[in-house]
């Protein structure tokens, strides 16, 4: 095998895990919202606050009552998988950098909620909600949502490699 074909076989291993991972994360939301009438995230607002960076503003006091940006709703899905993709490179990498096996569901479990730093400490203050949630009404709620969030989006990884491992066996 060449570098050309692993690399490869990185990006595919990634957007596999990725697409999977998020989808996962995204049923598991739809659940909470039938079963517990836990609202997601309107991932419009993240389409609106990548609209106003693309306009140089980074930072808003609320992103709820930003003016709103056409197709925000579709960049806003569009960035969210993106991003799914991403954090799979980032655990692919970093699982072979710190030597752990990326079929540890304990290992992916851990990782998705790492990646919650994301939402806290970028995605949350730029929005006007404060770090970690803490300029909202109930920050505490903000914070659990976010956590199970990106623990859901680390058992769908765990899934996801679980499934490749079947098919390729």
């Amino acid at each position: 095998m060449y570098m050309g074909e692993s690399a490869l076989h990185l990006i595919g291993l990634s957007l596999f895990l990725g697409v999977g991972a998020t989808l996962f994360m995204d049923i598991w939301s739809v659940f909470l919202k039938r079963v517990l009438s836990v609202q997601p995230l309107n991932y419009a607002l993240v389409g609106r606050w990548l609209g106003h960076f693309l306009h140089g503003q980074l930072v808003h006091v609320n992103i709820v009552k930003a003016a709103t940006k056409q197709h925000e709703s579709i960049i806003g899905w569009a960035a969210h998988y993106v991003i799914g993709v991403v954090f799979a490179f980032t655990f692919i990498l970093s699982s072979l950098w710190i030597n752990v096996s990326l079929l540890s569901p304990l290992g992916a479990i851990v990782f998705g909620a790492l990646t919650v730093i994301f939402p806290y400490f970028i995605m949350q203050p730029c929005f006007g909600m404060g770090i970690a949630g803490s300029k909202t009404p109930q920050p505490n709620s903000v914070r659990l949502k976010s956590l199970m969030a990106h623990v859901s989006f680390g058992v769908g990884l765990s899934l996801s490699l679980f499934f490749i491992t079947v098919i390729y066996s």
